[in-house]
């Protein structure tokens, strides 16, 4: 009998955050039948149906299924962000599968408001999940590669795939709380990526556009498939980078943030600076930067900012 061939990430052990639905369900599955071993993460309890049983959360239930097709997966019903809930789901993947070698950052939450509406609550909370989130389970996730490259003496394998969003890139004026958190998982993705190559672990940043439950009133506006067509919205079209970014083949991919949606994927470039003034008197003044400055950006188109609205139009062909 042939022996099955070998996947990209055969023998590999997996996290993926948020996943009981949605976006990290089909990351987690994508993971899975590349060869990876997961832990599906999504905060919940389970309920009861009308027997009264006790009935599965999303995150047992997508475990069940990646199962149900022959790989590996167990659930975790945790709070990433939780910094304790966040050791004890990298625990479980060390005790169930004997390491961890990728972790998908994907849970999140929207509270959506312009910023003179929003409350102190709306802001905190998504602070909370998305950034500490992603602090918290980076931060245990890196101190079992540092340890486990110290008890070995060389590089390990590991893979962080973090999310954020067009929303920080352009600069979604209904999002502060939102755009402010994914600005902040760019920074610590970068701050990580320099910290942690020297181990063998990389860190990456995708900004995904996806119709999900947690979006589905953000693309509202936007064109729905047609009968037997893939939604140009689905994840789908995001989990397959997901998986190359976990795997071998993307060992030279670090720090790196990546635009995805819709049959594309588009690489974006570091800031660069634009222009740059010296004083002339040692130590500026206000009348010598209103002579250099206001020419500067009277000259600039109107309206225009850091934000890079232009990735919006972004779109396959």
């Amino acid at each position: 009998m042939a022996q099955p061939l070998p996947r990209p990430l055969d023998g590999l052990a997996a996290i993926v955050t948020g996943a009981g639905r949605g976006l990290g369900r089909v990351e987690a599955l994508e993971l899975a039948g590349l060869g990876a071993s997961v832990v599906v993460n999504d905060f919940g309890q389970p309920g009861r149906d009308g027997s009264g049983e006790a009935s599965a959360t999303p995150a047992e239930e997508v475990a069940a299924e990646i199962r149900a097709a022959g790989g590996q997966a167990v659930a975790h019903l945790g709070d990433v962000a939780d910094h304790e809930q966040a050791r004890g789901l990298v625990q479980l993947a060390i005790d169930t599968y004997g390491k961890l070698d990728i972790l998908v950052n994907n849970a999140g939450i929207l509270r959506d408001r312009m910023i003179f509406s929003m409350s102190e609550g709306e802001w905190d909370s998504v602070i909370h999940v998305h950034l500490k989130g992603h602090f918290n389970t980076t931060h245990f996730a890196s101190a079992h590669w540092r340890e486990r490259s110290k008890a070995t003496g060389g590089p390990v394998y590991g893979r962080i795939v973090n999310t954020s969003s067009e929303a920080f890139l352009a600069g979604s004026a209904g999002q502060p709380n939102y755009a402010a958190a994914k600005g902040g998982i760019v920074g610590l993705t970068t701050s990580s990526a320099l910290a942690l190559r020297k181990y063998g672990v990389t860190a990456n940043v995708i900004c995904p556009r996806a119709r999900t439950r947690m979006t589905e009133d953000v693309f509202a506006g936007f064109q729905e498939p047609g009968d037997g067509e893939l939604d140009a919205l689905a994840p789908e079209h995001v989990a397959p980078l997901v998986g190359y970014l976990a795997s071998p083949a993307a060992d030279g991919v670090n720090g790196q943030l990546l635009v995805v949606h819709g049959g594309m994927v588009a690489v974006v470039e570091r800031p660069k600076v634009a222009a740059k003034f010296d004083t002339e008197k040692g130590v500026f003044t206000y009348e010598e930067l209103d002579g250099v400055l206001s020419p500067y950006y009277a000259g600039r188109p109107e309206g225009e900012t850091f934000a890079a609205s232009e990735v919006l139009g972004l779109k396959r062909g």
